[in-house]
């Protein structure tokens, strides 16, 4: 690894690259010096944190959420489990960003992507991937009649720049303004990046930062993650079975928790143990739930 002066340097020379419309005007140039800032970055990092990344184990993920079988109740269900992350995840004192997410008009998702940052993380949430199944009578059900919906939860753990190798000419950049919630546009600048993978055909997309560089970066590092997953599980050819792994087809028939609202229960299919209270469970508090899984492991 190179000193840190050296990478400062090499940082504030890719800057002035970055902002020169020489370069600006050059897709394949645009690539190679984005992907170059980000390794560097990355190296920065890794030095602050006292030197490399073995250290950094699995503190850091990336949690995908995504509405699946249901319309308008199955993007509230995935809002709603985005929300018990989200909650759970700071009563622990973990960092979450919401990188990208895709709002309804009624407060649900479409999906979303957060990534966290904490001890221990990873070996919590690792346990919540796959399909997540919930039954309920919706606010605007006339006949009282109960419905299943499902949203699917993707988790993986963060890859750093050593792991995987990411080509120039393998990817597509696409900016466009980060966007809110009903289409209103929160910042006027085209600083929302999108990362198309041509040989996997896999997209991410950043929009946390107003800053155009942090969201490439965040971007990168979202693709590295998902690219190193299916490296670790399967060819690059099977990426849609890869995928399925964890976030399936999010039909109603695979799931690996339900949450049974008119019984108020939850019941977790893998290790066969239910849980009450569901307000309380998607308000975050979902320590009985770890616990069993702690409890389970072998």
């Amino acid at each position: 690894m190179a000193s840190r002066d050296e990478l400062l340097e090499r940082k504030a020379e890719l800057e002035r690259q970055l902002s020169d419309p020489a370069v600006l005007s050059d897709p394949a140039k645009i690539k190679a010096a984005s992907i170059e800032y980000g390794r560097v970055e990355h190296e920065l990092q890794a030095l602050e944190r006292g030197g490399g990344t073995e250290g950094l184990g699995a503190r850091q993920l990336i949690l995908e959420i995504r509405a699946g079988t249901g319309g308008d109740e199955a993007a509230l269900f995935a809002g709603e489990l985005m929300g018990m992350y989200e909650a759970y995840a700071r009563k622990r004192g973990w960092a979450v960003t919401t990188v990208d997410s895709n709002p309804t008009t009624l407060g649900g998702i479409k999906d979303a992507t957060l990534e966290i940052t904490g001890k221990d993380a990873f070996d919590v949430f690792q346990h919540e991937a796959g399909v997540h199944r919930v039954q309920r009578i919706p606010a605007t059900e006339k006949t009282g009649r109960i419905h299943t919906s499902t949203a699917s939860v993707a988790v993986l753990p963060i890859a750093q720049e050593s792991d995987i190798e990411i080509k120039p000419q393998d990817i597509e950049l696409e900016f466009s303004r980060s966007g809110g919630a009903g289409g209103q546009n929160v910042n006027k600048v085209e600083t929302a990046v999108r990362i198309i993978h041509k040989p996997t055909g896999i997209a991410v997309r950043s929009q946390d930062s107003r800053s155009q560089q942090k969201n490439r970066e965040t971007a990168m590092m979202i693709l590295r993650s998902k690219l190193l997953e299916i490296q670790k599980s399967t060819a690059a050819t099977q990426t849609a079975e890869a995928r399925r792994e964890q976030i399936g087809s999010a039909e109603r028939s695979e799931k690996i928790r339900t949450y049974n609202f008119p019984q108020d229960r939850i019941t977790d299919h893998r290790i066969k143990k239910s849980f009450h209270n569901i307000p309380e469970i998607l308000a975050g508090k979902l320590d009985p739930i770890v616990e069993a899984f702690q409890t389970a492991a072998p």
